[in-house]
């Protein structure tokens, strides 16, 4: 992997200097200049909000004969969920479904804010914010579908992932390169930690707890 550079002219002279972001291409585009240039705002992020269906699942719907509900989630995006929350983060679940699963899901993980069966999502999350007492500059949301377009104006941060549909992508703020539910929200973990200079520490020393098992201060 390549380190990218980025040049600025200043006083005549060409000055470049090195982006922390790694492309695996060798090869900065503008998506990978995007996520530079958000750095800084990536660090005041103290609240996480994830849609359900599309991001922290594939968006599939399996139902059986009874009509019982399962979703597939991805155990990867688990562990960065949890240390987000290791870092101090506030994770929310905010989705228009309902069935079960989510619930199930976030009780594994110990998020507390799991709300689901929301027809109006820019309300909740402006009544979560009241309630944590954050604002607009301190949240981020990650969604994946026209539903979610409508909560631009009371997040700071807006992510899709790879395969959400066109106009969440052109809306976001970044495109993770990961599709929903196939580690999307992992790689915006890892972002976050890095620019908050613990991911470095976390690859030379491994994680030494569960994935699932909620922290004894959630219990």
């Amino acid at each position: 992997m390549q380190k990218v550079l980025l040049a600025k002219r200043q006083g005549g002279q060409t000055h470049w200097a090195t982006s922390p972001w790694l492309l695996s291409s060798g090869r900065p585009g503008m998506n990978e200049l995007s996520w530079w240039l958000l750095q800084r705002r990536l660090k005041f992020i103290q609240l996480l909000v994830l849609d359900v269906d599309g991001v922290l699942t594939d968006g599939g719907l399996w139902l059986d004969a009874e009509g019982n509900l399962s979703k597939r989630f991805d155990a990867r995006d688990g562990l960065g969920i949890r240390l987000l929350q290791h870092e101090g983060l506030h994770i929310a679940f905010l989705s228009g479904g309902q069935g079960g699963a989510t619930e199930v899901r976030a009780q594994q993980l110990g998020v507390i804010h799991c709300l689901v069966g929301i027809k109006d999502k820019p309300a909740a999350l402006s009544a979560l914010q009241n309630q944590l007492g954050m604002n607009t500059a301190q949240t981020a949301f990650v969604g994946d579908d026209l539903n979610d377009l409508a909560v631009r104006p009371v997040v700071g941060l807006l992510f899709s992932p790879a395969d959400a549909c066109k106009p969440i992508r052109q809306s976001a703020d970044a495109v993770l390169r990961c599709r929903g539910g196939h580690g999307a929200v992992r790689e915006l973990a890892e972002r976050i930690l890095q620019v908050r200079g613990r991911w470095a520490q976390l690859r030379r020393d491994g994680w030494k707890d569960g994935n699932d098992a909620p922290f004894e201060s959630l219990k």
